[in-house]
């Protein structure tokens, strides 16, 4: 696995490297210190997964993650930042990123890393228990307009709920497989990326990344 450090403190990006390189089959390709390296990095490198800060001179981490993913839909981008601001999460989700964890909580770092490039999003429990709150028009998206049926619609309010597809298709009284295939169906009714976002699109009401 292949990933692109992109932090405005070096001594953080040193730190970083020394952690993720000691785990088996981790690679830092390469570093950066602000948002339009972050660009120009991800464009010359094609790393695995983009790890960066938001709060970056030059150009945020958001301003690049959105540059990023518009020319790379396919990116893997995985925040990490001191700061469990409403706003950056809110658009940490908007645009399209894999993951939002916490500086702090440095133990979370390569299980988070190896989660994102195994296809999860990656939110820690204190950036998760925020998300409801955040997102506070649910109940207004018009299901029928996206071609999502009533069943459908009940499965994205348990994603919505952050559950998981065993206990989704514990309470639907469907297979976990018939649950797996039931939301690649929906996401690709909505064109949106992964769970994450699909909880995003049922809070906000119609949100389209």
């Amino acid at each position: 696995m292949r990933i692109v450090i992109v932090d405005d403190d070096k001594l953080v990006s040193i730190s970083l490297k020394t952690i993720i390189e000691a785990a088996p089959g981790l690679e830092v390709a390469g570093t950066g210190c602000n948002g339009l390296e972050a660009i120009e990095l991800y464009d010359k490198l094609k790393p695995d997964i983009l790890l960066m800060d938001i709060r970056m001179d030059t150009m945020s981490g958001l301003q690049a993650g959105e540059t990023v993913l518009k020319k790379h839909p396919e990116a893997r981008i995985l925040f990490l930042t001191t700061f469990a601001d409403d706003d950056y999460i809110v658009q940490a989700l908007k645009i399209g990123a894999r993951g939002y964890i916490l500086k702090q909580n440095f133990e979370s770092i390569v299980p988070s890393l190896q989660a994102v490039y195994a296809g999860q999003s990656v939110f820690g429990e204190d950036i998760v228990a925020k998300i409801p709150s955040l997102m506070k028009e649910s109940g207004k998206n018009d299901w029928a307009a996206y071609g999502i049926t009533e069943k459908e619609s009940e499965l994205i309010a348990l994603i919505a709920e952050g559950l998981s597809n065993r206990e989704i298709s514990g309470k639907l009284f469907l297979s976990e497989g018939t649950v797996r295939n039931s939301i690649s169906v929906i996401l690709e009714k909505l064109n949106l990326k992964g769970r994450t976002q699909l909880a995003v699109f049922y809070y906000k009401g119609n949100f389209k990344p």
